[in-house]
């Protein structure tokens, strides 16, 4: 008969080995690995800063892919068609996370993976809970929710007053002056019109975006140019981080975010997380997602993209403005919402080809 302390011994085993490696043994696991590939936005500041930080913390080294969502995509279904798994970690946008990688089932869970005690204690969440977003509370965390702009303005051609209401869009004046992303693009350009829609109506939405004759492009960039040059002074969409950059460099724009008759609205940007299946670097990944959830790790994302964390010991007034924090007890209109973002956007965008003609 096995003695009680062998007994006991084994049991112990058994459930440490149940309970998955301890954060030492993570830790020790990744460092043997040497390094973890991660696909984000691309970010100069963030290419620059996380991997820096990650490896000064670490020793671990970083290889950061930072490209367009749909270039990313792209690459990894060719890859797994080939049998291959070269991405780890995908920091992204809720449509890339939910339509793109949950919906084809390329995500691994990482309820589990989290066990760094400062992220798996609820009360340092905003929300007092781990912030997943995808229906199964397995896959997708939400480091961002940041107060995002309604539409944009060149100031010098948009005098204060012009717009009290969100309905002042649809005055004659603007005929012809307004830019925006097509809506019928995945991402923000299908977000914004699914905004517009759900909170000021049908009707709204078809004179803005018909009546009202506005330029439709698909590049951010050269939205923000025609904001900046006035060729057309109303943007409903615009390259968020650049508008903030040139206002601050004494440039004639700025972002409305709020107005009685349109309720201010949330966004994550690309603050979503998700571990790739089939990972090459399986515990340099768990580790590194265990780090940009901390305290240390999303304090430098945030900063990096000037976005509001979902963790609430961060200083964030100390890097954005006030207008871009969300204020507790307040309702917004969550953009990043997932089930806007699997189901209602695409009938949305279904209304917004007919009403568009294509």
């Amino acid at each position: 008969m096995m003695k009680l302390s062998a007994w006991v011994l084994m049991c112990s085993v058994s459930l440490a080995q149940a309970a998955g490696p301890s954060w030492d043994q993570l830790v020790a696991a990744a460092k043997r690995e040497g390094k973890v590939v991660v696909t984000g936005p691309p970010d100069p500041q963030v290419r620059q800063e996380l991997p820096a930080a990650f490896k000064a913390r670490y020793g671990i080294t970083v290889e950061y892919l930072g490209a367009r969502t749909s270039d990313i995509a792209a690459r990894l279904r060719a890859e797994r068609s080939a049998g291959l798994y070269t991405i780890d970690v995908a920091l992204s946008g809720i449509q890339t996370m939910a339509t793109i990688y949950h919906r084809e089932k390329v995500l691994d869970p990482i309820k589990s993976v989290l066990i760094m005690p400062e992220v798996v204690d609820v009360s340092k969440w905003k929300d007092g809970k781990l912030p997943f977003v995808d229906p199964e509370r397995q896959y997708v965390l939400r480091v961002f929710n940041s107060v995002t702009p309604q539409f944009y303005i060149n100031t010098r051609e948009v005098k204060t007053g012009d717009l009290r209401t969100a309905r002042d869009l649809l005055d004659p004046k603007w005929r012809g002056k307004i830019s925006a992303e097509d809506p019928n693009s995945p991402g923000s350009g299908s977000a914004q019109a699914a905004r517009y829609y759900l909170q000021l109506g049908e009707e709204f939405v078809k004179k803005l975006y018909v009546d009202q004759k506005p330029v439709i492009s698909r590049e951010r960039r050269q939205l923000t140019d025609w904001l900046v040059r006035g060729t057309y002074p109303i943007a409903l969409n615009a390259d968020e981080d650049e508008v903030e950059r040139l206002r601050k460099e004494g440039m004639p724009v700025a972002a409305v975010h709020s107005l009685p008759d349109f309720s201010g609205a949330t966004n994550t940007g690309e603050g979503q997380i998700g571990m790739f299946k089939n990972a090459p670097h399986p515990n340099a990944a768990k580790l590194f997602i265990n780090w940009i959830a901390s305290k240390e790790g999303l304090g430098i994302y945030a900063r990096a993209r000037g976005r509001a964390p979902t963790r609430n010991d961060i200083d964030e007034r100390s890097f954005l403005p006030e207008v871009s924090i969300p204020r507790p007890g307040v309702k917004y209109f969550d953009t990043a919402d997932w089930e806007l973002t699997v189901t209602t956007r695409e009938k949305i965008s279904a209304r917004m080809k007919e009403l568009l003609g294509r």
